[in-house]
């Protein structure tokens, strides 16, 4: 079956290793998906007003337009040798890559990109640009870094929220794709407010509330578990950090998935700080889920 239909997940390129590992995993996505696969160069150069052709008594193919061109073959090369069932486009855009991106991500299934590339700030930690567009696009981002896994299974954080039943669908989807089983991660440090005025009492039950804790866990996944019974599923409750949960437990997945903003008290900072942990210490690929969109052919 050929995969040319519905919104395409849409992979960022550079001209990078780090990005034809990402086109790589996104030309796997569109053919679990059964969707086309669309490859976006973003093209600053025009901004700067820079000379874009070849310089004067250079070769006929040489100039950054040029460059840009073969980047986004080479590109497109590289998915049909992963994914040769997949409908692949390719574009050169001209813009800033967050700009670009986040554009694409507005009619895409699926926005996926390097956690680095050849920008002036590859030095940092992340790219600049993977925060950027996994704090603000439309729909979900997956950010290739860390070791790729053919085994392992597919690991979600759960916390309760709105988004983590969103990031639960989205794994429970990805691991029923790629065939493994789902690890549900849970975790907790001390009872927490549920919402805004919400006071806790002084003393607490330990026990009665990690009891609270494992049926939330447990119902997070209960519905889902129905809807793909191929998937096996192990339900994991750990007292402790949720980043630091999330990162350990991603050294042998094949995919970490998680809301970009959950229930605790620094969900305001940008990514919400279980995801912004994860993004910049994951051993594995990454799923950002900031909400689950109906787009053509969902």
């Amino acid at each position: 079956m050929a995969s040319n239909s519905g919104a395409p997940v849409v992979v960022g390129v550079d001209g990078s290793e780090i990005a034809l590992h990402a086109v790589r995993a996104a030309a796997r996505e569109a053919a679990y998906r059964h969707r086309p696969l669309r490859i976006v160069h973003a093209f600053i150069w025009p901004l700067m007003r820079v000379p874009l052709g070849p310089a004067p008594g250079a070769p006929a193919d040489g100039g950054l337009r040029n460059q840009a061109e073969r980047f986004l073959a080479d590109a497109v090369a590289e998915a049909g040798k992963v994914a040769p069932e997949v409908a692949v486009t390719g574009e050169v855009v001209d813009g800033a890559a967050s700009t670009v991106l986040l554009a694409e991500a507005r009619d895409a299934a699926l926005v996926v990109l390097g956690n680095r590339g050849l920008g002036g700030f590859a030095g940092l930690l992340l790219g600049s640009v993977a925060v950027q567009v996994s704090a603000h696009a439309d729909g979900p981002v997956l950010v290739v870094r860390g070791e790729s896994r053919a085994d392992g299974p597919v690991v979600v954080g759960v916390d309760g929220s709105e988004l983590s039943r969103e990031a639960v669908r989205f794994a429970f989807e990805e691991a029923a794709w790629r065939g493994t089983d789902l690890v549900a991660v849970h975790a907790w440090l001390y009872p927490t407010p549920a919402g805004p005025g919400d006071i806790l009492p002084l003393v607490y039950d330990l026990d009665a509330f990690r009891d609270e804790e494992e049926r939330l866990l447990a119902e997070a996944v209960a519905g889902w578990s129905e809807r793909y019974p191929e998937v096996p599923v192990r339900r994991r409750l750990v007292r402790g950090s949720p980043g630091r949960a999330l990162v350990e437990e991603s050294r042998t997945a094949q995919l970490v998935v998680v809301g970009a903003r959950g229930r605790g008290a620094l969900g305001g900072l940008l990514l919400g700080s279980v995801s912004h942990a994860v993004l910049h210490h994951a051993h594995s690929p990454l799923a950002i889920v900031r909400r689950l969109r109906t787009v053509e052919g969902t």
